[in-house]
Parts: C-alpha cells; sequence; structure tokens
C-alpha cells in the first residue's frame, strides 16, 4: 500500500522535474517525502521535505493550501519533523514544528492548521514531553471538533489519551485511545495506525496489563508488513520486549531477541533516536545478567553519537544508565 503510494510519487516527481516548474516541484518533493518517511527511508525522506522549503515562498504559494487542500511550507516542516527527530535531531525536529505551527497561525486555513497541530503533538509525544501532548492534543480536538475534522479528532482524542495515561489517569487514557482507534477504523484511516497502536501498548504497559499490549503489538507488526508503513517498526519490536520482561515468568531470551531486531531496523533506517532506545533496553538487560561491559560499550557508543537533545528524557536517561554501567 505504502509501496504503491511510493511509487505514484516517483511518477508525479519526474513529471515534476520534467516541467521545471518550481510550484510543481514543491509539492513533488512533499509528497515523496512523506512517502519515503512512512517506508522508514528517514535520510531521503528528510532530504525531499527540506528541498520542498527551500522551494517554498509564502506570498506565492499560499494558494496552495486551497488547491491542494493543505500549504506545503507548513506541510514539509511538520512532516520533515519526524523524520529529522528520528534520525537524532530531538531540537531540530522541534524547530522545523514550531516554524510550521507559525506560518499556520499566519493564516485562516484551519486543515493546515489541524495538520500542524498534530504533528506538533506528535514530536512532543516522540520527545517525551507530557504536558505539550496533552495542550496542543486538546487544541486540536477543538479545532477538529468546531470544523468538522474527524481525521484529525480521532489524532487528537489517541494522543491525548497517551498523555492521561503517562499522568497516572490510566483507565481514561485507555479509554480515549480506544474511542480515536475505533474512529479511525470506522473512516478506513489506515495510515499511521501502527504508531497509534504502540501508544496503546505503551499505555497498557504504565498499567501493569503486559498481557494486552503484547495482543496490541500482534496487529501493530502484521500492519508493518501487510502495508509496509515502516517508520515505527523498531520501536514496535522494543516495546513488545519490554512488555514480555513484564509479564510473570520473564521470556528473558524473546525479549533479548526483540531488543536486537529493534535495533537492527533502527541501524537499517539510520533511526539514531531508535537506536539509542533499543541500546537502552537491551543494556538494562544485559546489566540485570551482570555483562555490564558490553552494555556500557554499546550503549556509550550510541549516545556518543548525538550532538544536540541532552534535555530530552531519552538522553537524560541513557546519561544516568551510563553512569550506572561506569
Amino acid at each position: 500500500e505504502f509501496q504503491a503510494m511510493r511509487e505514484l510519487a516517483e511518477q508525479l516527481f519526474s513529471l515534476a522535474q520534467r516541467a521545471r516548474d518550481p510550484a510543481f516541484l514543491l509539492e513533488a518533493h512533499r509528497v515523496m517525502g512523506q512517502s519515503m518517511f512512512w517506508l522508514g527511508e528517514m535520510a531521503p525522506a528528510r532530504a525531499h521535505l527540506e528541498q520542498g522549503m527551500a522551494l517554498y515562498d509564502f506570498q506565492q504559494h499560499r494558494s496552495h493550501a486551497f488547491v491542494y487542500g493543505q500549504d506545503p511550507g507548513v506541510t514539509c516542516r511538520s512532516y520533515a519533523a519526524m523524520p529529522i527527530w528520528v534520525l537524532g535531531y530531538p531540537d531540530q525536529a522541534l524547530q522545523s514544528i514550531h516554524e510550521a505551527l507559525s506560518i499556520a497561525h499566519e493564516f485562516t486555513h484551519p486543515f493546515t492548521l489541524a495538520l500542524a497541530l498534530t504533528h506538533a503533538a506528535v514530536v512532543h509525544q516522540f520527545r517525551r514531553e507530557v504536558q505539550a501532548v496533552q495542550e496542543r492534543a486538546e487544541a486540536l480536538i477543538s479545532l477538529s471538533t468546531e470544523q468538522g475534522f474527524p481525521f484529525w479528532l480521532a489524532n487528537g482524542t489517541i494522543l491525548r489519551g497517551w498523555a492521561l495515561t503517562a499522568q497516572g489517569e490510566g483507565a481514561e487514557g485507555i479509554a480515549q485511545i480506544h474511542q480515536g482507534l475505533v474512529s479511525r477504523r470506522a473512516k478506513d484511516f489506515q495510515v499511521q495506525r501502527p504508531y497509534f497502536l504502540s501508544l496503546l501498548a505503551d499505555a497498557y504497559g504504565k498499567v501493569k496489563q503486559p498481557e494486552e499490549g503484547l495482543k496490541v503489538l500482534v496487529e501493530a507488526l502484521a500492519l508493518v508488513d501487510t502495508t509496509g508503513e515502516r517508520y515505527w517498526e523498531a520501536e514496535l519490536h522494543r516495546r513488545k520486549g519490554e512488555l514480555l520482561l513484564m509479564q510473570q515468568g520473564q521470556k528473558v531470551g524473546e525479549a533479548e531477541e526483540c531488543f536486537r531486531q529493534a535495533l537492527d531496523t533502527a541501524r537499517r533506517q539510520q533511526a539514531k533516536s531508535l537506536e539509542l532506545r533499543a541500546a537502552m533496553s537491551l543494556s538494562r538487560l544485559w546489566q540485570q545478567q551482570g555483562k555490564q561491559g558490553e552494555a556500557r560499550q554499546m550503549l556509550a557508543d550510541i549516545y556518543g553519537w548525538f550532538t544536540e537533545g541532552f534535555d530530552t528524557a531519552d538522553l537524560k536517561e541513557a546519561k544516568i544508565l551510563l553512569e550506572e554501567l561506569a
């Protein structure tokens, strides 16, 4: 499904190159970047979206929102924030989403603003900034209710549900995630379902229901294989490993295999932020098994790669874990 989208995007891109029309090329870069991101091709996705940003001129291209349904400057920045974070640049991702919101607020096109708010909530979720996720999600829910946007409303409901669960309101949070997922399924919105299912699995982990979380991940991983939507694949494997360790009679061997799969997937995709998470999970497991030296070496290698984002939860946790392993 996503491979077919990529093929159409490539056809559009070659037509735009032949036409040598900057406005057409801007949209072609946007579509190429989006389709590559879904497939887990992070670096080329970022490159296309940034080329789209470079071609964008607010005055010249503001009419695109009314022709294509969304402003390409906002869309390129909103989408770029996701591969930028995944590639290991948490602060640049935040900057990209702030720029997207700034442009979206400059002119009245509610659908574009809803898109930017969704991506803002997602980027804050990537950075594990719970309060910010809730604020963006609530702004999105309010706008989507007022404008009648069922897709964005469902996304906002799921993201708010995750934030509530992270703040200790487990039952209410899980109910909201389910509500959003049911609403998306009723409208046949499949895109990003593996990611949203991972938020539900995470929520089940928070309320100590690993079996429920593992059931959710079976569906998420099956979708990755059937649709080809791979950008969150590494995290699905890692989350599965974490939930296996929460079960009674911990399935340590199976969990370790999940963490290794997460690491391999993240490395293949150049997904440094997801590689760091997988390395932390595997390091903790090795720490318990007395393999301090191996755990420290693996984690130090990936942590040492980062140049920014040191105030984010993931990097703070990695630093603490490295000190414990010293």
